[in-house]
């Protein structure tokens, strides 16, 4: 998208865990990478969870693989939302919807992201069908058991894993 002075620049935020980035969550940034001037991914450090990857790392692969998106920017944040967002002057929270199940959950982060700013809106953009059963959750217990991942993950996000949770099985 081409920067017009008589539009202000369209920020948006992609937050999550990412532990690790799927093809799922490369779908969503692909498609809200083309709906927004940038888009900012920005990976949860959240505290009460106990991940496989550190921040560093997942930012690191989430780097890796959206090079080829040049108004994909990753950050990482600690706080509440709204005032990352606030920070990065974003205007715009896009959530990723598998199932009902997922909007269900994803209308109450919604809703209480905008009673906190109603300046901040969020999208919710439908998985491609093909990933809607895809989780970081899945991906990481099929790579616990040494499992195929290569058609859930990136080529470098699959490297990663093996190293962390050892080769595959012949």
């Amino acid at each position: 998208m081409n920067y017009n002075p008589q539009r202000p620049e369209r920020v948006a935020v992609y937050p999550g865990t990412f532990d690790p980035v799927t093809y799922g969550h490369l779908d969503i940034i692909q498609r809200s990478a083309r709906q927004y001037d940038r888009l900012i991914v920005a990976v949860l450090n959240n505290t009460s969870k106990n991940p496989l990857f550190t921040v560093d790392e997942r930012k690191e692969l989430l780097t890796e693989v959206t090079k080829d998106f040049p108004n994909v920017e990753i950050d990482s944040f600690r706080d509440l939302l709204v005032r990352f967002m606030r920070l990065k002057q974003a205007s715009v929270i896009v959530r990723g919807i598998r199932s009902v199940t997922d909007f269900e959950y994803e209308l109450q982060l919604a809703s209480t992201n905008y009673m906190l700013d109603d300046g901040i809106d969020t999208v919710f953009m439908m998985t491609n069908p093909k990933y809607s059963y895809l989780s970081s959750s899945i991906v990481k217990e099929i790579a616990k058991f040494q499992g195929d991942v290569s058609q859930l993950v990136p080529p470098e996000v699959e490297k990663r894993l093996r190293e962390k949770c050892g080769p595959q099985r012949p």
